[in-house]
């Protein structure tokens, strides 16, 4: 039976996170998995972008400077949630075995970073936010602001608890793994 398709070509009957990263490898186009619903990811703006990467590479500095075993990761890698749900962040961060090269798919992050736009922002902070925690690895998730220039650090504490912190200026630390981020550096040039 040939599977039912939407006029953009989303299939229109629910998904698996494998049977989605097969689907999407041979699209173009990026797209996520939410609740088994392929949903496309809006085109983004340059600063949008600009941020993205100056995270990206913030990430892979502060790790090199530590001499940690970790890597970073920009966009592009897939965090799965569960079997129904997996989304493509801004940015991330696995600490151990490294990924292999020929992998889509990140099974154990330790950073999530997402870039919040006029389209993403209320998914970034709310189904975002409570999926990101629902990985067992995962220990910090931030949201970066690149029109207010803020980063809300969203951290596993003891016992399971999440607190917040909002960073309009200084240093964000990020323990685990053992490094900082100056905030300055994130937004540099986004405008």
């Amino acid at each position: 039976m040939a599977t039912l398709a939407r006029q953009d070509d989303r299939p229109l009957e629910p998904m698996t996170v494998d049977a989605f990263l097969a689907w999407a490898e041979t699209r173009e186009g990026r797209f996520e998995l939410l609740r088994g619903r392929v949903v496309a990811m809006a085109p983004e703006r340059a600063r949008h972008v600009r941020v993205k990467l100056n995270i990206a590479i913030a990430l892979r500095s502060a790790i090199e400077r530590a001499g940690l075993d970790c890597e970073a990761f920009g966009d592009g890698m897939t965090v799965r949630i569960d079997e129904g749900t997996a989304f493509e962040p801004d940015a991330l961060v696995q600490c151990g075995a490294r990924v292999g090269g020929d992998a889509v798919e990140v099974s154990k992050p330790l950073i999530v970073v997402e870039v919040i736009s006029p389209a993403s922002g209320g998914i970034d902070t709310g189904v975002k936010l409570a999926a990101y925690f629902r990985i067992d690895d995962l220990a910090h998730y931030l949201v970066l602001d690149p029109v207010s220039r803020v980063a809300i650090r969203h951290s596993r504490g003891p016992h399971g608890t999440i607190t917040s912190h909002i960073h309009r200026e200084g240093d964000i630390p990020l323990e685990p793994p053992g490094i900082t981020l100056a905030l300055a550096e994130l937004f540099v040039d986004a405008d």
